[in-house]
């Protein structure tokens, strides 16, 4: 069989969409080696995140054909990619991050594949420009109209595709995401101790990783540490933007200096460390489309507390607890829960690395294969 995959965010984006490509087309490339994949990418000089599947005998690494493309990069993997993917004569195309090429369903003995991750713009339009919200709509919607299949990476979002943009509910596959494979491994003693080193770590903390944006729902966080019994120090790592200021702003005011630390820039090399030494792991956030960071708090055997209201329950499972994401009072009360428990966070932490296991990636690239299949024989 050979597969085609819009390839721009494996190969450019460190996070997010870029880490859910690479991890759809190595688990591929790796347990079913037999087919070709070709991975459609717009730049080559910016493809060094594609690592080792560009060495891959399996994998091709294809750019724009012609002067004119070459040029209008951006544009091709719009419009001008349709040309190749005709001449490469491909069984299946799958985009990976929300969008397919305008023109897809003409090229004739290609099956089209989209991944949604999310639709938060619709669902909280005050978090988005207008007119980012206006392109993302159309790119999203328009996809999912032409694809023959859609790929959703949780329930919520198949429930999303089908009430914003009225899609039969035939037509998505509910396939989740995993999560990079180093979550999984047990840090050295040495990377611990270099990681507390640079980043002034605490023998023990509290732990939020995730963009510091007001979706994300930090605040709610230090708002319950002026109301819990325990009395561990907070350490937030993500993403600068102005709600980060408002939420310092907080901490400010209310005597929490020494017990929150926002971290902006940790290399990624650390995380599972960081993670793995952390005594609970929370993350509030109002909308996913899955809740990545839970699942690597999961693999890292870290209790972990998500917020109701979206996909975080499928994410988490029945081992994590989950609150109001308005409710300080209700957060607090979780955090003692966790932490005046022994008992409770040793059972957490088993059954939360159980669940953890219907994340692995030989598992998802089966699901995966197996609708590729299907989606050939229809």
């Amino acid at each position: 069989m050979k597969i085609g995959f819009d390839a721009k965010r494996a190969a450019q984006n460190k996070t997010g969409l870029g880490n859910y490509s690479r991890f759809v087309i190595e688990g591929l490339s790796r347990f079913y080696p037999d087919n070709q994949y070709l991975l459609y990418t717009p730049n080559p000089k910016r493809n060094r995140l594609l690592g080792s599947l560009s060495n891959q005998s399996n994998c091709i690494v294809t750019y724009p054909e012609g002067s004119f493309w070459k040029r209008l990069s951006s544009l091709w993997r719009v419009i001008g990619i349709n040309k190749q993917l005709i001449n490469d004569k491909l069984s299946i195309f799958h985009g990976l991050s929300n969008e397919l090429p305008l023109g897809i369903e003409k090229v004739k003995n290609t099956k089209s594949i989209v991944t949604i991750h999310d639709l938060i713009f619709l669902r909280y339009p005050e978090f988005y420009k207008p007119i980012d919200r206006k392109i993302y709509t159309y790119k999203f919607k328009k996809a999912c109209q032409v694809a023959d299949s859609i790929i959703a990476v949780s329930e919520c979002t198949k429930r999303d595709i089908i009430q914003f943009f009225g899609i039969d509910e035939k037509k998505i596959q509910v396939i989740y995401q995993g999560c990079d494979s180093s979550f999984q491994q047990t840090a050295t003693d040495e990377v611990k101790a270099k990681a507390k080193e640079l980043y002034q770590l605490p023998d023990n903390y509290l732990l939020y990783v995730g963009s510091i944006e007001s979706r994300k729902n930090l605040k709610l966080i230090v708002e319950a540490l002026t109301k819990t019994t325990c009395d561990l120090p907070l350490i937030a790592i993500g993403k600068h933007t102005p709600y980060a200021d408002e939420v310092q702003q907080y901490i400010n005011e209310n005597g929490l200096k020494e017990r929150v630390k926002m971290l902006h820039h940790v290399d990624f090399t650390y995380f599972p460390a960081i993670y793995q030494m952390a005594s609970l792991f929370i993350y509030p956030s109002f909308f996913e489309g899955f809740g990545i960071p839970i699942l690597e708090a999961l693999y890292s055997r870290v209790p972990v507390i998500g917020a109701t209201g979206s996909c975080l329950e499928e994410a988490g499972g029945n081992s994590s607890i989950y609150v109001n994401p308005t409710d300080a009072n209700e957060m607090a009360s979780a955090i003692d829960r966790v932490m005046l428990n022994k008992e409770l966070r040793q059972q957490m932490i088993a059954n939360g690395v159980e669940y953890a296991n219907n994340f692995s990636q030989e598992h998802l690239s089966k699901q995966m294969m197996e609708h590729y299949n299907s989606l050939l024989s229809r």
